[in-house]
């Protein structure tokens, strides 16, 4: 299983009700019992539940599991379940508190201190024994995660408090305290109930008993549902037509000559093409996006960009070419497709209340794709293969998370084998054939005479996403193309932030303007390359932008700034409350940190970076920068202990091996750092400054060969112009006259 940010499930059985809400509960089912029905066998409403009979579905009759360093137990005493756990030579008996999922894995909580729930290293696999389901196995099938590891399962990254609870649980408030470092979490309902995406309905509720009481007075008998229906209109939420609503305006035609249908609404009693209102998916896209928060819970009844920042399609945690590769859930896949452009919306495909497909196979794709031109052999080319005639075989493929849970990409890609070949990306054509990209390029270009559909500006998408070189030019060109996504377009504008070239007010200014919130957010990203003079033009109306996403963004790039006007200081409370949320872990600290180094709080500076060590003790970037802050102060002693501890808890970090290194050469004690440098070289083999630097310090000790030696490794694995030009310099210094001619082609090249 790849190493991730954290584990999600799918979601179990649960009660309906925890807190004081089952009289609200009451109230939907009243006149909403049909959708009740149905909620009730989706993944919401299974989405955590109380560790009892019903809800377990894992083997708990005394079983065990040992994988590398650590045993579980799985027994039951007194209709409580327990899990046995040994690691690090000690063993520890957890009661289970809650369960977490159903299908196609279950996973337990454990209480480990009052309020605090972690997720146990050991999961459910709840699939049928003949796919080798029924059995238990570790979330971290082939790595031994020790107690000294960042995704250990006491620490922050399998944390349910703060990684999966308000996804999870309705009315979610984490209530993290910043002074005792404890949580106090409280939600509405254990599961993902009603309120969950329609928000509070009282005002609703009391509304429609008074319209109906109302008819009851007027008819003096007895009220029939239509008539109930005619005074009652929910909403999903409160800025925009519910999806129902939407269904009664207007539908999907697929018209006379067309392969593909296009929505219509009515208009003047005649039905015409129109651009549809799909704001309602701002509800789906609080949970089902990977996203920081900035706020403390999820209200169903404001924007997604006002309570959370998006993760863009940035690698590694999407393929070059768009599609997934690590846990990235829905959003930033769906909004690449062609069918979210078109207005296609989850509804279409999957049922609103049970959320399961509303068909089984093909029929799903053929609501809105002519059969005669999609079904069959004549689209697909495979003859007799159920499998391969799948559309969401062939534009849906599967990557599998959490050992178990095969997920399908929602961007309905092509396959492209020239992209696969070149970037690594997958190509679905190869899940089912035991062939290479180039048998599939000659295969696609025997049928359609070309092996691709993509257009320049997607193979310039394509290229920039793979970390080839780009001028500025060309990244603002990507960013400009209205034949990209917008998600894409603004993924290429916020990777100038970190490009090395400057941006002027006149490159964003159009990007700041736009209409288009996730453009202005990648701006607001960007906005990090403008020079401080170019940052107070356009880019300030950022700091009024609709969004507190985006707002935060440029609030963050424009501090140190001498900024004090009011929506500045507003806009700057916002940003501390957003990292407060997110103190739980180290990176809520690390960026508040830099925000009060910014405003030259430097004690508050300090105080961030170590409580971001006691909560997230083996997150490297804060002692790094703790170390730095005491270099700035000249407190050395406190530096070098700051980067030994960090050794200590990190012994594979190539960057605290760095900075020791380069610590040790501030202290003339060259040998030490020599050995660092190599050990940093050995760690992190794919970073050109740790060979460049240990090269360096070769050379500083009278050991220019062995520089020379380590620079031709080094290119041989990535042939930087930062190493090439070093080796050329270290060459003509030792008059080696063959090393000189192999790095002088290297660069030619």
């Amino acid at each position: 299983m790849p190493r991730l940010v954290f584990l999600f499930s799918i979601v179990f059985l649960t009660s309906l009700v925890k807190n004081l809400h089952a009289q609200e509960y009451a109230k939907c089912v009243s006149c909403h019992q049909e959708q009740v029905t149905l909620w009730q066998q989706s993944d919401h409403a299974k989405a955590m539940a109380n560790a009892t009979d019903k809800n377990i579905i894992a083997n708990f009759d005394n079983v065990s599991i040992t994988h590398f360093t650590q045993s579980a137990r799985f027994f039951k005493n007194d209709n409580k379940f327990f899990a046995e756990l040994t690691e690090a030579g000690s063993t520890q008996t957890y009661p289970i508190a809650y369960v977490f999922g159903h299908f196609p894995l279950q996973q337990y909580l454990i209480e480990t201190q009052a309020g605090k729930l972690q997720v146990f290293p050991f999961a459910w696999d709840a699939r049928d024994k003949s796919e080798g389901g029924q059995r238990w196995y570790p979330n971290y099938s082939s790595e031994d995660i020790t107690p000294k590891d960042r995704l250990h399962w006491k620490q922050p990254m399998q944390n349910w408090n703060g990684m999966c609870a308000d996804c999870h649980s309705s009315g979610l408030k984490r209530n993290f305290d910043t002074k005792t470092l404890t949580f106090d979490s409280q939600f509405d309902e254990i599961n993902v109930s009603c309120a969950s995406c329609h928000g509070d309905m009282a005002s609703h509720y009391a509304a429609n008993a008074k319209s109906v009481n109302d008819i009851r007075s007027n008819k003096k008998g007895n009220v029939t549902h239509a008539e109930e229906a005619k005074h009652h209109r929910p909403s999903l939420t409160s800025h925009d037509l519910s999806f129902n609503e939407q269904q009664a305006i207007g539908k999907w035609l697929l018209k006379d000559g067309s392969n593909i249908a296009a929505w219509h609404e009515q208009k003047n009693g005649e039905l015409i093409p129109a651009k549809r209102d799909n704001r309602f998916m701002e509800t789906c896209f609080a949970c089902h996006s990977l996203r920081s928060a900035l706020s403390d819970g999820i209200d169903p009844k404001k924007s997604f960009l006002d309570q959370f920042s998006p993760s863009l399609l940035i690698s590694p945690l999407y393929f070059a070419d768009g599609q997934i590769r690590e846990e990235v859930y829905v959003y930033g896949s769906f909004l690449q497709s062609r069918m979210y452009e078109a207005g296609v919306n989850c509804l279409d495909c999957h049922n609103p209340h049970s959320m399961k497909l509303k068909m089984e196979g093909n029929g799903l794709c053929l609501q809105c794709h002519s059969a005669s031109a999609y079904e069959g052999e004549k689209h697909t080319k495979h003859v007799g293969s159920e499998d391969a005639n799948q559309c969401v075989n062939c534009h849906m493929p599967t990557r599998t998370y959490m050992g178990v849970d095969a997920r399908r990409d929602h961007s309905f890609s092509i396959p492209t084998p020239n992209v696969s070949s070149t970037t690594g990306a997958p190509n679905a054509c190869l899940n089912c054939h035991d062939q290479d990209n180039d048998w599939v390029s000659e295969k696609l270009i025997n049928w359609y005479g070309k092996d691709s559909t993509l257009n320049k500006q997607e193979e310039n998408y394509i290229s920039l996403m793979q970390g080839n070189i780009h001028s500025k030019q060309a990244v603002l060109r990507i960013a400009h193309s209205s034949s990209l996504p917008v998600i894409k377009r603004a993924t290429a504008l916020s990777l100038l932030a970190s490009s090395n070239q400057s941006l002027t007010d006149k490159d964003l200014r159009k990007f700041i303007l736009h209409e288009e919130p996730l453009l202005r957010l990648g701006a607001a990203q960007a906005g990090r390359a403008l020079l401080p003079n170019e940052r107070t033009k356009t880019y300030v109306n950022l700091l009024d932008d609709k969004y507190k996403a985006i707002r935060v963004t440029a609030a963050n790039i424009l501090l140190g700034l001498g900024f004090n006007t009011p929506n500045f200081k507003k806009t700057l409370e916002e940003l501390r409350l957003s990292n407060t949320v997110n103190q739980w872990r180290g990176e809520g600290n690390l960026n508040q940190s830099l925000v009060e180094y910014q405003l030259g709080n430097i004690h508050q500076t300090e105080k961030l970076l170590k409580q971001g060590l006691t909560v997230d003790p083996y997150f490297e970037a804060n002692y790094i920068n703790l170390a730095e802050l005491y270099r700035a102060q000249n407190k050395l002693l406190l530096e070098e202990q700051t980067l030994l501890d960090g050794m200590s808890n990190l012994p594979n970090s190539a960057l605290i091996h760095y900075s020791l290194g380069m610590l040790h050469v501030r202290k003339q004690d060259k040998p030490t750092a020599v050995a660092l440098f190599k050990q940093a070289t050995e760690l992190g083999p794919d970073n050109p400054q740790n060979w460049y630097i240990y090269a360096l310090a070769l050379d500083s000790v009278g050991q220019t060969e062995s520089a020379l030696n380590v620079l031709k490794r080094a290119i041989k694995r990535q042939p930087d112009n930062s190493l090439i030009s070093l080796g050329v310099s270290l060459s003509q210094k030792i008059g080696d006259e063959a090393s000189y001619r192999l790095f002088q082609s290297k660069s030619r090249r």
